[in-house]
């Protein structure tokens, strides 16, 4: 059992332990994308950031790596070298990229961290092209590397478990707002640990195992990322009605402009009031959503109390994530990281 305290995990600058971790696994995963075809390579460097359509240069905003940073950590939680977690860093990053090119063009997006999505920028047939070869590189990465045999069927689970839930979140859209139909904040969440905490919980568990560490230890990693990832999306979520723009980067009530059925709208509705009623008659109406003012319906969500069950959601997958972590056998150094990272999650909210 690992024991960190919460002053222990308060002193971990998690930006600076991010990006220490960008930095280790950027190259590994630059060299892996320039083994694909020249032009699919370039849409694949377009969708990380690296060049423009044509592939000239270019610095575009990232991610925070979230997912680099646990599989290295998890190699470093269990005793040894950040590095040999890189090459399953490198292959779920290149999985939840190929999920993204895939994703924007399922749901009809048109952006993607303030530019043209793949699909836009390329073509349909391209970006499902490129979305393919990320998805063979990313086993064919993890299967050369030292250990990647007993890694495989771990990346193997949490790809299923990602199109799974895939599935759940397109039908969703087609199923009601109310009435025995309707989805409910249960199913959502389900939806939720398999389409985003799967992968957060097999990075952690790729770089455990690449680690040498024994299959104990990799569950327990796999669960904390799987409770991780969905207080994630949850907070996604919330930052989609109530964040900033200007330090989010999103469009705030896309979501709802969208009619998308996220985890505080699906809280609300399932509350007893007059805010939750006012909120499913304007959900249910057949209005243009351009006619509908989306602060309004954020307003609504919240006075129905979406926005705390969703932040009580978020904190209890959080502290499930810790308690996970507490239950494996972790260098402490490397677990005092890893038990920040829920903190820094939830502070996107504040």
């Amino acid at each position: 059992m690992t024991v960190v305290s919460s002053a222990e995990a308060a002193v971990v600058d998690v930006p600076e332990v991010l990006g220490r971790c960008r930095e280790l696994v950027r190259p590994a995963l630059q060299e892996a994308v320039g083994r694909l075809h020249p032009w699919v390579g370039e849409m694949a460097g377009y969708a990380f950031g690296w060049c423009e359509v044509g592939g000239a240069p270019v610095v575009a905003p990232g991610g925070k790596g979230l997912r680099q940073a646990l599989a290295v950590l998890g190699a470093e939680a269990a005793g040894a070298d950040g590095r040999d977690g890189v090459a399953g860093a490198v292959a779920v990053e290149l999985v939840h990229t190929f999920s993204l090119l895939h994703d924007d063009i399922m749901d009809g997006d048109g952006t993607r961290r303030g530019r043209p999505a793949v699909w836009k920028a390329y073509g349909t047939g391209p970006a499902v092209l490129a979305g393919d070869a990320l998805f063979a590189l990313a086993v064919g990465t993890l299967a050369a590397a030292p250990g990647g045999a007993r890694a495989l069927p771990r990346l193997s689970a949490a790809l299923v478990d990602l199109l799974h839930g895939q599935a759940d979140d397109l039908l969703f859209a087609a199923r009601p707002w109310t009435g025995p139909e309707r989805v409910r904040p249960e199913a959502y969440r389900l939806m939720a640990e398999r389409k985003t905490g799967a992968l957060l919980g097999c990075a952690a568990a790729l770089g455990a195992v690449l680690g040498g560490a024994p299959p104990a230890t990799a569950d327990a990693l796999d669960r904390a990322g799987r409770h991780l990832g969905t207080a994630f999306q949850i907070v996604d979520d919330i930052l989609g009605l109530w964040g900033d723009p200007t330090v989010t980067g999103k469009p705030v009530h896309a979501d709802l402009r969208e009619r998308k059925k996220t985890f505080p709208v699906l809280a609300a509705l399932d509350t007893a009031g007059p805010a939750a009623r006012l909120l499913a008659a304007q959900l249910e109406s057949h209005k243009d959503p351009a006619e509908t003012d989306p602060a309004e319906t954020a307003t609504l969500i919240e006075a129905a109390g979406g926005r705390t069950a969703a932040l009580a959601e978020a904190r209890r997958h959080i502290t499930a994530a810790r308690t996970a972590l507490s239950a494996a056998p972790l260098r402490p150094a490397a677990a005092a990281r890893l038990h920040a990272l829920p903190a820094f999650l939830l502070d996107r909210t504040l």
